[in-house]
């Protein structure tokens, strides 16, 4: 959207992309924010960024719909995860579980698919969940001093390509591959469980190649790499990061090419492709 919505929604999963998304909202006009936050799974500093915020357990869609009433607001973005384990305890309302008995397939793109379309029914427009992120978004280009060797651009090509050629099956935005070998793709455990996995398989000079799906949903879900994303790659003993220009979230970039370059990672972003 060209202007900023004068109340914004954020509805905040974990970590740290809801606070940074906050302030980068202040920064480019929004006066009042109204949190939306989840008990066990949002930082409790989303007080300081929010103007007002109603905490909610996972599971309960009832009391959501009604937080978003409450608010008075038209537009919201969903930024941060939940933590994928937690939703196979959580404890469902009546309305999420008719909502889930009504979906032939469940995976992350029609269970966020239709709990976008109940949100929309009360007239909130859900944005981006990039949204005022732009100044996180790094163009085409290598980030670290290291640039990929033949071997790892092989390897990126081949892990981009397995990405967009399974985009229909939902199984993920990160795939893991050395030498040609796929080692792993992201499944429900997400990406930095998905990193390991693969390190664990491939050892040493692993490539991670995180992109977006074909026609991937940017209202509730966007690539993201931090803090946590480079201690995966570490631990890993990944030689290559590739993200693409407009798909990925690079958060305290200049920290973490500091510390890649330290590793003599290899980071670089690719041009947009659909």
């Amino acid at each position: 959207m060209n202007e900023a919505p004068e109340t914004l929604i954020l509805i905040a999963g974990r970590a740290d992309y809801p606070l940074l998304l906050a302030r980068a909202a202040r920064s480019r006009g929004v006066k009042r924010i109204f949190a939306v936050a989840f008990k066990g799974e949002t930082r409790r500093e989303i007080a300081q960024v929010a103007d007002e915020v109603v905490w909610l357990r996972v599971g309960s869609l009832s009391a959501l719909i009604d937080a978003l009433k409450q608010s008075g607001a038209h537009h919201a973005v969903m930024a941060g995860q939940i933590n994928p384990k937690n939703l196979f305890c959580m404890r469902m309302d009546k309305a999420l579980i008719d909502l889930l008995k009504g979906l032939p397939m469940k995976n992350a793109h029609t269970i966020f698919g239709a709990l976008i379309a109940e949100v929309e029914k009360i007239g909130i427009k859900l944005l981006p969940a990039s949204s005022f992120m732009q100044d996180y978004m790094p163009a085409a280009g290598l980030l670290t001093v290291r640039a990929p060797d033949a071997r790892e651009l092989s390897d990126i090509a081949i892990g981009r390509r397995v990405i967009k050629d399974t985009s229909h099956l939902d199984i993920g935005q990160t795939v893991v591959v050395k030498e040609g070998m796929i080692l792993a793709v992201e499944a429900f455990e997400g990406t930095d469980k998905a990193v390991r996995r693969g390190g664990k398989l491939g050892g040493r000079g692993a490539v991670v190649v995180k992109v977006p799906k074909v026609g991937h949903d940017m209202r509730f879900d966007i690539p993201v790499v931090g803090k946590w994303t480079l201690k995966s790659l570490k631990k890993a003993k990944a030689s290559c990061l590739a993200i693409e220009a407009g798909g990925a979230i690079l958060l305290n970039k200049d920290e973490l090419i500091t510390q890649a370059d330290a590793m003599g990672l290899a980071v670089i972003v690719l041009e947009a492709q659909s």
